[in-house]
């Protein structure tokens, strides 16, 4: 094969994915890492509602707030963009997420002003942040990947058709890998030290996280209904 075979084959698009070369995959790369930093920052605080149930309360953490919309836009990329597509965005999210925990590090060891006060309040988050970033990077390369992983194969199956079910199959499988995972390093960074609470913890996160997506569903559609007919490289499988 000449390089200018390998060239114009590596122009056509693959069937039921668009390329990544577009205008839409950097807009969505940007939100999701994004959201994947203000999660991780958000998670360092341990939240309670409740009681609920005479002693019990709702536990969680911050990360709560944004969390589930990386999964929506990993949906969107795994949907139209593919799983290396995915995967990539990923990989960038994550490494921008390291990036910031060396900020924050450096930043611990620079010499206070005279007025700043808060240099053990900054400490203590930015340790628990780094524990969350082992937790982060652990649960959410094995969730993301099992999730653009199931979208990817239920395609290969249903084509365009059935969508809710790769949307809802996926964020099944993935969160709770994510969960799992991530809750099992994070519990302590957060104060959970009971395993009633880490209990209430892991299965509130992936109930929540699923329930959000589920609920996210209709925009997701919209999204992903959107991207296919502007998205210029995209072709349908069929």
């Amino acid at each position: 094969m000449t390089s200018s075979q390998a060239t114009a084959r590596a122009d056509v698009p693959t069937p039921g994915f668009a390329q990544v070369g577009s205008r839409y995959y950097p807009v969505f790369v940007s939100v999701f890492t994004a959201l994947v930093i203000i999660s991780n920052v958000t998670a360092t605080k341990g939240v309670a509602f409740g009681p609920v149930i005479g002693h019990w309360s709702i536990i969680t953490d911050g990360g709560f707030i944004v969390f589930p919309l990386t999964y929506v836009i990993g949906d969107v990329l795994s949907e139209v963009y593919g799983f290396k597509a995915a995967r990539r965005a990923i990989i960038l999210g994550f490494a921008m997420n390291i990036l910031a925990a060396l900020a924050f590090w450096v930043t611990i060891y620079l010499p206070s002003a005279d007025f700043y006060t808060n240099q053990e309040h900054f400490e203590n988050v930015v340790h628990a942040y780094t524990q969350l970033i082992i937790a982060g990077l652990a649960g959410f390369i094995v969730g993301q990947t099992i999730n653009a992983w199931t979208v990817v194969k239920i395609k290969e199956r249903t084509k365009e058709k059935h969508l809710w079910a790769r949307l809802v199959g996926s964020t099944f499988a993935g969160q709770l890998g994510d969960t799992l995972v991530f809750c099992s390093i994070a519990a302590g960074a957060i104060g959970i030290t009971s395993f009633g609470d880490f209990v209430t913890y892991t299965a509130l996160g992936w109930v929540y996280k699923t329930a959000v997506e589920v609920v996210m569903l209709p925009v997701t559609y919209r999204v992903i209904g959107y991207i296919k007919r502007n998205e210029p490289t995209y072709t349908m499988m069929v």
